[in-house]
């Protein structure tokens, strides 16, 4: 999936009214493209964490109408609770899913601290990777003093805001903005229900590791440096948080870690440093449990680990990767593990933002029949591109299972790997041409009574066409780059499937030519000639190129049979 997903964690100061509450995930349901993922009051701390997804866009649209809300409905003046806090909003982070730097989310948070600032009349400091002062990336740091604070605070010019006015909103109070990591709960468990043991195991893991004792005894004086500071041993994971305790439910002893940069420690790594800590103290790890939800790159990343270690191909079916990630780590130990339940790009999925490809062969199919004009040309031609390169990958993948050539395994899993991401690619594209044909009759539904509306309806329906043109375009580069995987597994691929390799080159000529028809007849309302020429001259010449390497693939098969 290429779509692009941010993640948006806001933590409102109401957790006591579930009528509040309900009237700011109502505000975040509102908007088209967004899934409301969680809701978890706190009734001591008078504090609600609500999760939900999306666009970047629209995840920003439904963040901004949240906070709206709660400036609306909630009264800093009269609110009391155990954890900190500063404004109605107290804190509206977003986090990097799929297909987004860190860089685009902190420009994405300026976005909406900008317009909440300017709109709203709230105090915003940026905080986290979005901060414009170091001393700011640490949340702690702004939130000095809480609500309280605020009125001194903001007549000083170091608590100037980075938007919105340098004055006190008595109902709203202020608001930290920014973009951060994606922070995963994940426990793992252990054959022990002792917490000193499972502590121990913790100490070795954690990023803070354990305080340095004279003799290196656990009764041993501690050690610090020239200021009394305690001096510490680091554990084996960086950005990782960890602590042992004993879940009475389940009669085990766990290692509750929080993975604070999952790029730094991956969740495969820490299960498996907590298993090597484990086993030199005589433990056993049995499995783990996810707390929450996790972007699918951490699952397909943990599942190829575990496929390397085999000397597996990693080029095989996502589904399969992630059933291996789930057994490798025991995530299913304590309860059933849900894929479409708990990563966060198949929620989105199952509810709606890729529905076609959701769809079983049978439905595909009865929906490509029925009177909708989409899917249409387009969605079929990409998805014959999936067919076409998902041959080819097939190819690889049996060649890397092949018994006489053990040793080639890892060649033939670097070209299973291209040829999965190019099928994801066409995957994500048999949806996208589908919706590029929508967007087009949403533009021609805006309205024409003014000439401005005129002009921007104009504008909307040329922009449309672009983007209807250049996704068939997207396909046709995408068919005709599947040709260099079919190819090489035509020549160098298990012999016993070569002609798999022949009907894979064919359905990629298909997709190439099939994809340009829809380019051809999209073009035609376009204003933008010079364009249509370019696009069209390019067209020409990458469907006479897939006619060529179809016919070169075909005499490789030929010659083989």
């Amino acid at each position: 999936m290429s779509t692009k997903l941010i993640e948006c964690v806001p933590n409102f100061s109401e957790g006591r009214d579930p009528s509040i509450i309900k009237q700011i995930t109502d505000a975040v349901e509102a908007v088209e493209g967004v899934k409301l993922l969680d809701v978890d009051p706190g009734k001591a701390t008078n504090r609600t964490v609500v999760t939900f997804v999306g666009t970047p866009e629209r995840v920003i649209e439904a963040a901004f109408q949240a906070i709206k809300m709660a400036s609306q409905v909630i009264d800093m003046s009269k609110h009391s609770g155990e954890h900190p806090r500063m404004g109605a909003t107290d804190v509206c982070p977003l986090i990097p899913i799929a297909n987004v730097t860190m860089e685009e989310a902190s420009e994405y948070a300026r976005q909406l601290a900008k317009r909440v600032g300017e709109e709203l009349d709230i105090p915003i400091y940026l905080y986290e990777s979005s901060a414009s002062k170091p001393e700011w990336k640490n949340l702690a740091t702004i939130r000095a003093g809480e609500y309280e604070a605020l009125p001194d605070k903001l007549t000083k010019p170091e608590w100037k805001p980075d938007f919105g006015p340098a004055k006190f909103n008595p109902k709203a109070g202020a608001t930290a903005i920014g973009a951060r990591d994606f922070l995963v709960a994940y426990n793992v468990n252990l054959n022990t229900t002792s917490v000193r043991r499972s502590n121990s195991v913790a100490f070795d893991i954690r990023e803070n590791g354990r305080i340095k004792r004279e003799g290196g005894k656990l009764t041993g004086k501690p050690l610090t440096d020239d200021q009394g500071v305690p001096l510490r041993e680091p554990g084996a994971c960086k950005a990782v948080k960890a602590i042992g305790w004993f879940i009475e439910e389940y009669g085990i002893a766990q290692i509750s870690m929080n993975l604070t940069n999952i790029n730094t420690t991956p969740m495969h790594i820490a299960f498996e440093e907590t298993r090597k800590s484990a086993n030199k103290r005589g433990l056993r790890v049995t499995g783990s449990e996810l707390v929450g939800m996790v972007p699918l790159k951490v699952m397909l990343d943990a599942g190829k680990y575990f496929l390397k270690a085999q000397q597996r191909s990693t080029g095989i079916a996502e589904e399969e990767i992630i059933r291996l990630a789930i057994k490798s780590l025991g995530l299913d130990e304590l309860s059933p593990f849900d894929p479409r339940k708990k990563i966060i790009e198949y929620s989105l999925q199952d509810a709606g933002f890729a529905p076609l490809i959701g769809m079983d062969l049978k439905a595909f199919a009865n929906e490509t029949a029925s009177e909708s004009p989409a899917p249409g040309g387009g969605s079929i031609s990409a998805y014959v591109g999936v067919l076409g390169i998902s041959l080819g990958t097939m190819v690889a993948n049996l060649s890397a299972h092949k018994r006489s050539w053990n040793d080639r395994w890892e060649e033939f899993s670097i070209w299973a790997e291209k040829g999965q991401s190019l099928k994801d690619e066409l995957l994500r594209l048999v949806d996208e041409d589908t919706r590029s044909f929508n967007g087009i009759m949403e533009a021609f539904r805006l309205p024409k009574g003014t000439e401005e509306e005129k002009k921007a309806r104009k504008s909307a329906i040329q922009a449309a066409t672009k983007y209807a043109i250049d996704v068939p375009f997207q396909v046709m580069e995408k068919s005709l780059a599947t040709f260099e995987v079919i190819k090489a597994m035509a020549e160098i691929g298990n012999p016993n499937s070569v002609t798999d390799a022949g009907v894979g080159a064919l359905c990629a000529r298909t997709a190439v030519r099939g994809a340009f028809l829809n380019v051809k007849i999209n073009t035609g309302d376009l204003d933008d000639k010079d364009f249509v020429a370019s696009i069209l001259q390019k067209g020409e010449a990458m469907t006479q190129t897939a006619d060529r390497l179809e016919q070169e693939i075909m005499d490789i098969v030929n010659s083989k049979i």
